[in-house]
């Protein structure tokens, strides 16, 4: 049975942001729940330290890498949560996150959230999902 997702969008404005306000998701099989993804290479090593745009470029490539190894990508997505330190300043890099989904013709319920500091003092965004297929 394919995976058939239904928008639940008893508002619109979200839509215009790339996300929706829920998702009825039925006839999946597998779910991956991903630890957050952030800024950081292979080894761990936090990456482009006060680059807001670079950060959440790679914390998406991270994402997708973690999605793909499960046979996934960023359309199967059903949840999004990020996590910032500066909510203003990702704001004016979210085009980074809206392209990315767009492209996948993904639109995950998303939420995101302002947080003193993350894992790693020099990081400033993070990814956490769940995914079906």
């Amino acid at each position: 049975m394919a995976v058939r997702r239904t928008a639940v969008n008893p508002v619109t404005w979200s839509a215009a942001m790339g996300f929706n306000q829920g998702e009825i998701v039925s006839g999946h099989t597998r779910t991956l729940y991903c630890s957050g993804q952030t800024a950081t290479s292979a080894e761990g090593t936090p990456q482009h330290d006060g680059d807001m745009g670079a950060q959440l470029a790679l914390s998406l490539d991270n994402l997708e890498a973690v999605l793909g190894a499960a046979d996934m990508s960023l359309a199967n997505l059903i949840r999004l949560t990020v996590y910032t330190t500066d909510v203003d300043h990702l704001f004016q890099h979210y085009g980074v996150l809206a392209a990315k989904l767009g492209a996948a013709q993904a639109a995950p319920p998303t939420t995101l959230l302002g947080v003193t500091r993350l894992a790693l003092p020099t990081l400033m965004v993070e990814l956490e999902a769940t995914a079906v297929a």
